[in-house]
């Protein structure tokens, strides 16, 4: 098997269009495709199991960059993009599994763990690029919202004895 990209070309001018222009989301389109290509060789017995999870991880990792990039305050951006990298670590797991049972040979697994890693570094770069520019912190500013120390009484008497 060889290393496949994506051929998604989008419609709208570069440098306008969104998430899309993300090198991170394009490099994660590039990992889409090569898990549906490992979905398709594994054995039939594995379709609802390990086809079904490296598909479903690996398309997680687009719609939470999506989703992300999508929000106004930039802690709630790095959320999605912290999950986006959470989905991109199973994906690579699910390929390690792949390895391990035979499903894929050595070379090509070192191809698409090379890929997920590029892809993770830009990512983690893309978090760092938004941490600094802290985009809608002027809505909230930095802070936070929490609630005053509440004191709890506990019943001694009746606190070993089970409800009947």
């Amino acid at each position: 098997m060889e290393l496949l990209r994506s051929n998604y070309k989008s419609p709208g001018e570069a440098g306008k269009r969104g998430f899309e222009d993300l090198e991170c989301y394009m490099l994660a389109l590039d990992v889409i495709v090569n898990a549906y290509q490992l979905a398709k060789c594994v054995p039939a017995d594995e379709k609802y199991d390990l086809a079904s999870q490296v598909r479903r991880s690996s398309k997680s990792v687009t719609s939470n960059i999506a989703e992300g990039y999508g929000r106004y305050h930039y802690l709630d951006s790095l959320k999605f993009y912290s999950n986006a990298r959470g989905s991109l670590n199973e994906t690579s797991s699910h390929f390690i599994e792949a390895r391990v049972v035979g499903y894929i040979d050595q070379a090509h697994f070192e191809q698409v763990y090379a890929l997920i890693r590029q892809t993770e570094r830009v990512l983690n770069g893309y978090m760092t690029f938004v941490r600094k520019q802290q985009a809608g912190a002027d809505l909230n500013g930095n802070r936070t919202a929490r609630e005053e120390q509440s004191e709890y009484i506990v019943d001694d008497d009746n606190f070993d004895t089970p409800a009947t």
